[in-house]
């Protein structure tokens, strides 16, 4: 097919060869599967973000390093280069997240080039060699599903040891690759030492996960590994290889109104972002 203007330089500077086909378009980004030499890869083309809330991008922006005090400035302004310069943090916190857990052992498409706003990385595939679905798109045994769920709940720990908590983990952001789940889109992962709402989104990603696979093997929605996972990190106390249980007691206090509202705010933004993604098909 004829390369869309944003893949044609890339294609002029040499870093891939020919556009195959699209592959997926969201709100966010529309993926290209591409040539490069003998490789096959993908192409994520960032579109401009105007579906995020103010208080949704503040939560995940929130401590990230930007290159000078003038850029933060004007982020913070909200000017035209200020949103320029926000939407460019927003894509390389991508690229960073996915050069840093990979180099931790997440198993996470292998990034190869970013450049003019597109990200060059591994096409993940099935056991056939095609695009490989969603977990959305699946359907699982009890015994998949545990085999699934366990496995994905070890990323979220090796993850949050790699100091990174994804923000926005679901089943439509897990691919299922012939060699096991696959996380992607991580434009919003956040700094789990340096981000106020780390816990909170830690807990609704490994949430996400057990109301998924509960649906399969329903045992699962009676676990609780997320507040398990981040007492064993705040309590230093968390490795790749800590074994978890899914129980946890939790100690009665006092209860943060505040952050009552704010999950509730936040279960009513995944549900629309659950519809949303629900009319989203890949492209043909």
């Amino acid at each position: 097919m004829k390369a869309p203007p944003r893949l044609q330089v890339l294609v002029d500077e040499g870093l891939i060869d020919t556009v195959v086909r699209q592959l997926m378009s969201g709100k966010e980004a529309m993926v290209y599967v591409v040539r490069s030499g003998d490789d096959t890869r993908c192409a994520k083309i960032y579109k401009e973000a105007t579906n995020r809330s103010f208080r949704q991008a503040v939560d995940y922006t929130e401590n990230r390093k930007v290159k000078n005090s003038r850029q933060a400035r004007a982020m913070a302004k909200g000017t035209k280069f200020g949103r320029q310069a926000t939407e460019a943090a927003w894509q390389s916190a991508e690229v960073d997240a996915l050069y840093r857990l990979a180099a931790a052992g997440v198993r996470v498409p292998t990034p190869y080039n970013f450049a003019e706003g597109v990200l060059l990385m591994e096409l993940v595939t099935d056991a056939d060699g095609d695009a490989a679905p969603r977990l959305n798109d699946c359907v699982f045994t009890a015994e998949e599903a545990r085999g699934h769920h366990a496995t994905l709940i070890k990323e979220v720990v090796r993850m949050l040891c790699a100091g990174v908590v994804h923000g926005d983990l679901s089943e439509f952001n897990v691919l299922l690759a012939a060699d096991g789940p696959v996380i992607i889109d991580l434009p919003q992962a956040i700094d789990a030492a340096g981000n106020n709402h780390a816990n909170r989104m830690l807990l609704r990603d490994v949430a996400n996960l057990r109301n998924f696979f509960g649906q399969f093997a329903p045992e699962l929605l009676q676990t609780n590994f997320g507040d398990e996972i981040w007492s064993l990190y705040e309590s230093g106390a968390l490795q790749v290889e800590t074994p978890l249980t899914g129980r946890f007691a939790r100690q009665t206090g006092p209860v943060d109104v505040g952050n009552v509202l704010r999950e509730v705010d936040d279960a009513k933004a995944e549900e629309a972002a659950r519809r949303a993604r629900m009319q989203l098909q890949p492209v043909r």
